[in-house]
């Protein structure tokens, strides 16, 4: 009998910080990576949670391990150590794409309120998932998603997975950010595209789509 599969899954939001108090961030919920994570566990599969700065985190009692980041390069550096071991990396964390420039001086303090406008310098991030697809060893199983304007899911889904080189892309539609329920449509690198047809809750599609992402493994193996 086969082992299980391991599976490292990222979620929630970064945080970049501007100085010591505030920061650039989005609104993930961190709620499906939950979901997913809950779900790897039930089924056995070694689970792994690299979960953001959210809200609701999960109880410390749960049945997976919890490792916790802040910003882009805190992930970065989970990723470097943790992703070799996983048979399979679901990246659902809404990574930042730019952060602030700033010095060490700034960041370590609070700057203060002035009647003069204030220009922000923004840096483009690492792509996360595109380093971890160039380190990846044979038989490793890679998701990403594709959080989009609906009339863009299915270009920006299908490049997604060309530009990183991953097995499938999970695209939905831009109002799911933070919210209990998903309209996901599956892209795969054979060209296949599945869609749930209907809204789910997150809890219910997590289950779904390691059913999808179970079925796909045998030919990674």
């Amino acid at each position: 009998m086969a082992p299980l599969p391991s599976i490292l899954i990222t979620a929630g939001p970064t945080h970049e910080p501007i100085d010591a108090v505030r920061f650039l961030g989005n609104r993930s919920s961190g709620r499906l990576g939950i979901a997913l994570a809950l779900a790897a566990a039930a089924r056995g599969w070694p689970t792994t949670l690299l979960l953001g700065p959210v809200p609701s985190p999960p109880p410390p009692d749960s049945p997976f391990r919890v490792e916790r980041f802040r910003t882009c390069t805190d992930l970065q550096g989970l990723l470097v150590r943790l992703a070799a071991e996983a048979d399979v990396l679901v990246m659902a964390a809404a990574v930042a794409d730019y952060r602030p420039k700033v010095n060490a001086d700034l960041a370590a303090t609070k700057f203060r309120r002035t009647d003069q406008p204030l220009t922000l310098e923004l840096e483009a991030t690492p792509d996360l998932l595109e380093g971890v697809s160039s380190r990846r060893r044979p038989g490793q199983y890679l998701v990403g998603f594709a959080l989009e304007p609906r009339a863009d899911i299915d270009r920006s889904s299908r490049a997604k997975l060309e530009r990183k080189k991953v097995d499938l892309v999970v695209g939905n539609p831009l109002e799911t950010m933070d919210a209990p329920t998903i309209e996901p449509s599956l892209f795969f690198r054979d060209g296949r595209v599945i869609a749930t047809g209907e809204t789910m809750t997150k809890a219910d599609f997590a289950p779904w789509l390691l059913d999808r992402i179970e079925h796909e493994l045998p030919a990674h193996s």
